[in-house]
C-alpha cells in the first residue's frame, strides 16, 4: 500500500518595495495631495467660517468652489491624465524634476488663495492648467494622437475658467462671480462623461462574467453633445427654458447611457459598482438642474449631486483603481477600499438627498456630509501613501 505525502508549496510573498517613486508618473504626487487635501479642506472652510482667516484673498462659497475645482479635481485629472497619456501615446510624460515642480506650482496655488496675494494667486491658479496642458500636449503632438488632443483643449479651458474667476474677484471683469465656476463645472462634468464611456462599460465586462455591457452610437452622440450644449448655454447666460430643456434631455439620454452598462449586475464587484454607483449622479444632477431653473430645488442640490456625487466617487473608485494596477498590485478592493467608496456615496446621498427631503436639515446635512468625505479620502490617503510612494511591486517603471 503505498503512502503518499502531500507537500504544500508555499509561495513567498513579493518582497515589499523600498525605493521612493513619488516622481515616477503623475498619477502618484497628484492622487495622494489630492486625498489629502479633499480630506483638510473641510477643516479651512470651517476656519473660513471661524474667521481664522481674515486676510484670505479668496474667502466664502468662492474659495470652496474654486478649491474643489482647480485644487482637488484638477490635481486628479492632471494626474490620471499624465498617467494614461504615457499609455496612449507611447511617450514620456512629466516625471522627476518636471513632475515635482508642477506639483510645487499646484502646491502654491492652495496656499496663495489664503494670503492678500491676489494677482500672484490669480497667475499661479491660471499657469498651473495651461503648464499641464502643453506637458500633455506634447507627446500627443509626438505620437499623432489627434484622438485624445480635446484633453488638452479641456485643460486650457480650466485654465480660462480659473482666470475668468480671479479677474471677476480681482475687479476686472464685472461678471457674475460664479460664471467661471460654472464653466469649470461643465468642463469637468464632459471629462467625467467621456472617460466614463471609454472605461465603465469595459471595466464592467472585464470584472463581471457575462455583464453585456453596451453602448449605443446614438446613445453616445446624444449624451456627450447635450453635455457640449449645456456648457454652450451656460457659456452665454441662456438660464430658464433654454436651459431646463437642455439639462433634462442630458439627464434622460445619461440615464439611458448609464442602464446600458447593466449596472445591477456589478453587486460583487466593487471595483466595478463604484463607478456605476458614481455615474447615476450625473443624470440626478441634470434633473436637478433643470428643477432648479424652475426655483423647485435649490441649485446648490444640483452642483453637489455632481461635485460629491459624480466627481468625489467616480474620483475615488478610479484613483484606487489606477494606484493599484499602475503600481503591479491585483486589481481587487479590499475593506479600506470599500469603506472608502461608501462613505463619499453616503456623503452625497446625505448632502443632496436631507435637504430635499427636510429643508430644515441643511446646516445638519452638510456638516455630516463633510465629515463623511473627509472620512473617505483620508483613509484613502492612509492607506494609499505607501503605495504611491513606493516602487511597482513588479519591478516595472511607472
Amino acid at each position: 500500500m503505498s503512502t503518499f505525502v502531500q507537500i504544500e508549496e508555499r509561495t513567498p510573498k513579493p518582497r515589499q518595495p523600498t525605493g521612493f517613486a513619488l516622481w515616477e508618473l503623475g498619477f502618484r504626487p497628484f492622487y495622494l495631495l489630492a486625498s489629502i487635501f479633499a480630506a483638510s479642506s473641510i477643516g479651512l472652510w470651517a476656519a473660513q467660517f471661524a474667521g481664522l482667516l481674515p486676510r484670505a484673498y479668496l474667502q466664502g462659497p468662492i474659495w470652496h468652489a474654486h478649491e474643489m475645482l482647480f485644487g482637488f479635481v484638477l490635481a486628479v485629472v492632471v494626474g490620471f491624465l499624465f498617467t494614461a497619456g504615457r499609455n496612449w501615446s507611447n511617450r514620456p510624460t512629466p516625471s522627476g524634476a518636471t513632475l515635482a515642480a508642477l506639483a510645487a506650482l499646484w502646491v502654491a496655488g492652495r496656499v496663495l488663495v489664503l494670503t492678500p496675494l491676489g494677482w500672484v494667486a490669480a497667475i499661479v491658479n491660471t499657469v498651473f492648467p495651461l503648464a499641464a496642458a502643453i506637458a500633455l500636449a506634447i507627446p500627443f503632438v509626438a505620437s499623432r494622437n489627434r484622438h485624445n488632443y480635446f484633453f488638452v483643449g479641456l485643460l486650457l479651458l480650466m485654465s480660462v475658467a480659473s482666470l475668468l474667476v480671479h479677474l471677476t474677484q480681482l475687479g476686472v471683469l464685472a461678471l457674475p462671480g460664479w460664471f467661471g465656476i460654472q464653466l469649470a463645472l461643465d468642463a469637468v462634468l464632459f471629462i467625467m462623461a467621456v472617460m466614463g464611456g471609454r472605461v465603465i462599460p469595459m471595466f464592467t465586462n472585464n470584472g463581471v462574467p457575462h455583464a453585456g455591457a453596451t453602448c449605443a452610437p446614438l446613445v453616445e452622440k446624444a449624451a456627450l453633445g447635450l453635455l457640449l450644449a449645456l456648457l454652450v448655454t451656460d457659456a452665454l447666460r441662456l438660464d430658464g427654458a433654454p436651459l431646463a430643456i437642455v439639462a433634462a434631455a442630458g439627464a434622460a439620454a445619461h440615464l439611458r447611457r448609464w442602464s446600458l452598462w447593466r449596472p445591477w449586475k456589478t453587486a460583487r464587484a466593487p471595483l466595478v459598482w463604484v463607478l456605476h454607483a458614481a455615474y447615476f449622479w450625473i443624470p440626478v444632477h441634470l434633473a436637478l438642474r433643470a428643477l432648479a431653473e424652475f426655483g423647485w430645488v435649490a441649485p446648490s442640490l444640483a452642483t453637489h449631486a455632481l461635485t460629491v456625487g459624480a466627481v468625489g466617487g467616480l474620483i475615488i473608485g478610479m484613483m484606487t483603481r489606477t494606484a493599484r494596477g499602475h503600481t503591479g498590485r491585483p486589481l481587487r478592493a479590499d475593506r479600506s477600499d470599500v469603506a472608502c467608496f461608501s462613505l463619499v456615496l453616503l456623503a452625497a446621498l446625505v448632502r443632496v438627498g436631507m435637504p430635499m427631503l427636510a429643508a430644515s436639515q441643511t446646516i445638519h446635512a452638510v456638516l455630516a456630509s463633510a465629515a463623511l468625505w473627509s472620512g473617505g479620502f483620508a483613509l484613502f490617503a492612509v492607506c494609499y501613501w505607501p503605495v504611491l510612494t513606493r516602487a511597482r511591486l513588479d519591478g516595472k517603471p511607472g
